[in-house]
């Protein structure tokens, strides 16, 4: 509730907050209650006699004294300072687990008086509900993971049974980027703020999805994941996974003809700006080219970046291979 900061009429606005259909509470530069809604103590089970005039956290027998609050409320009126979206997870012995959102300002009444205003909502079914959806959607994930290596399964038999050389690469090409939709999809799991993917770690795991697939401990040929912290939402996370593995896949079956070298990933970010990375230290795209064609893959690989909004650069030379997708295009920013 966004009230006006000039002075207000005491018993007006103890009126109002006494009506409000939201758990609401004022309380003094001691923190404690002057008047709260009756949703207050309707949502939480706490009796007026005894939350009146009573320390914030004494109320419930103490099960307001939450730490991380009470130091955040603590410092609304001396630090002059507004508390915004705060989101709280606390056990109540009646209520149990409720999850809530706490928002708290400061208010100034006609007789000078400083005030707190503190909004609390109840948001633990809203909670349970977006951790129902995630659950679902990790359960959708995996369920078509496994459907789509079936799928590459059965190609790839088909690619052992027919005679023509061309018609069997096709079909291993096909069962090769089939497998790594289903692994970008196995290996996606939200674990951010708003379901959002924390990117290098999604990658890593990805690559050791990738490497343990694909070298197995055969070939000394080391797959690494480097950057810093950044997230994004699942649909630009499985654009980034799909991208990598193409990338990635391409080094580890062209880039080594000998058996051994060094695939490096890198992801960094700053705020908005973010750069993805996949370099090799193989032989580099002209010789890999006369082998695997300059087609499909790029096709893919640059179509992903153009849906990111994302530019791409490619270095090669016979000492390795760089690609860089950068978002924005153009980014010039200092990432990398």
């Amino acid at each position: 509730m966004n009230l006006p900061q000039q002075g207000l009429d005491p018993e007006l606005s103890d009126a109002i907050i006494s009506t409000i259909r939201e758990p609401m509470i004022v309380l003094n530069g001691e923190l404690r209650v002057i008047v709260a809604s009756r949703a207050f103590y309707d949502r939480f089970q706490t009796d007026y006699t005894d939350a009146h005039n009573k320390l914030f956290y004494e109320l419930g027998n103490g099960e307001w004294n939450i730490p991380e609050l009470r130091t955040l409320l603590e410092e609304v009126l001396p630090e002059k300072k507004t508390v915004e979206a705060f989101e709280l997870e606390h056990t109540f012995e009646r209520l149990g687990k409720r999850c809530m959102r706490i928002n708290a300002r400061e208010i100034k009444y006609d007789n000078e008086q400083r005030k707190i205003l503190i909004s609390i909502e109840d948001i633990t079914e809203r909670a349970k509900l977006m951790h129902q959806k995630d659950t679902l959607l990790k359960e959708m994930r995996h369920r078509i993971a496994n459907s789509l290596q079936l799928i590459a399964s059965i190609i790839l038999l088909k690619a052992h049974s027919v005679e023509s050389e061309e018609s069997r690469l096709h079909l291993t090409d096909a069962h090769d980027r089939i497998l790594s939709i289903a692994t970008v999809q196995r290996n996606l799991d939200p674990t951010g703020d708003d379901s959002e993917v924390p990117v290098v770690e999604y990658l890593t795991t990805l690559c050791k999805s990738l490497s343990k697939s694909m070298i197995g401990g055969r070939k000394p040929i080391t797959l690494t994941v480097s950057g810093t912290a950044g997230t994004v939402l699942p649909d630009e996370a499985i654009s980034l996974g799909l991208i990598t593995t193409e990338l990635v896949i391409n080094a580890l079956k062209h880039a080594f003809p000998s058996g051994e070298g060094d695939v490096k990933v890198t992801y960094q970010a700053v705020e908005k700006n973010w750069k993805l990375g996949i370099s090799d230290n193989g032989i580099g795209l002209k010789a890999t080219t006369k082998v695997n064609g300059d087609g499909l893959g790029t096709n893919i690989v640059d179509s992903l970046s153009s849906q990111l909004g994302a530019g791409i650069e490619r270095k090669s030379s016979p000492q390795g291979t760089d690609v860089w997708v950068t978002y924005p295009i153009g980014n010039r920013s200092g990432v990398i």
